[in-house]
């Protein structure tokens, strides 16, 4: 018995798609600062997600944003190779729309190959949705890729509604993540961005269809700026 994987003609290791989804909540009350880091935090978790994609030659992984405010729409539409990833800055204004992002991800999944890996769902959010959240989470988990899926849920500021992070993530052990400040929204995107992907093409995740939970969450200690720090915006 071998466990060597799968190899392409002419002796490349066959990869499986994971595609990694950001889901961004561009609603009013995110404006100034909040917009602004979410941005950065993106623009700083995309060199390591390509060193992680680099380390798990097994899995292919596809990069793409969808945003919610006045409705929902694919900021990054097309599912794009990390190596290939680049961030546009989101812009704030309007509604939360919450619901509706989770139907057209919800439309998305369909059409993804039964051989992929479980995709990963990053949700960041400082709000409450404006709309009918639990239809759009019900059309979510009405598909299979919807119930593979490894969920993440990042609060920012306190305004955040954590219950409805919560039924997003489905996961006791996956305890949505509350950013206080600029840094440690900056921590917990990268993190996101890094140990989910880690975990999913790992041999353990890849053996039957069965992602394992990320077992060290990183640490929700909340960075005290010093009086002379002008690097740590609080939200």
């Amino acid at each position: 018995m071998t466990n060597e994987l799968p190899k392409r003609p002419g002796g490349a290791v066959a990869s499986r798609p994971l595609h990694f989804l950001f889901i961004c909540d561009c609603s009013g009350s995110m404006s100034g600062i909040r917009i602004q880091s979410l941005n950065n935090a993106i623009r700083e978790a995309i060199p390591h997600m390509r060193q992680v994609a680099t380390e798990n030659p097994t899995a292919q992984v596809l990069v793409r944003a969808i945003a919610f405010s006045d409705g929902a729409y694919w900021h990054i539409g097309n599912p794009t190779p990390v190596e290939e990833f680049t961030w546009t800055d989101l812009e704030a204004r309007g509604l939360t729309d919450m619901g509706l992002a989770l139907k057209q991800i919800a439309e998305q999944l369909k059409m993804m190959p039964e051989r992929g890996l479980p995709p990963v769902l990053v949700l960041v959010s400082d709000g409450v949705p404006t709309d009918d959240f639990t239809s759009g989470l019900n059309a979510l988990m009405a598909e299979p890729w919807g119930k593979k899926a490894v969920r993440i849920g990042i609060a920012i500021g306190d305004d955040a509604e954590e219950e409805v992070l919560k039924r997003f993530i489905g996961n006791p052990e996956i305890p949505p993540l509350r950013a206080q400040n600029s840094e440690q929204l900056v921590r917990f995107i990268k993190w996101a961005s890094t140990m989910t992907v880690q975990a999913v093409s790992s041999p353990a995740g890849q053996e039957s269809g069965r992602t394992p939970v990320p077992i060290v969450m990183p640490s929700t200690a909340v960075a005290v700026p010093s009086a002379g720090s002008a690097d740590v915006d609080i939200f």
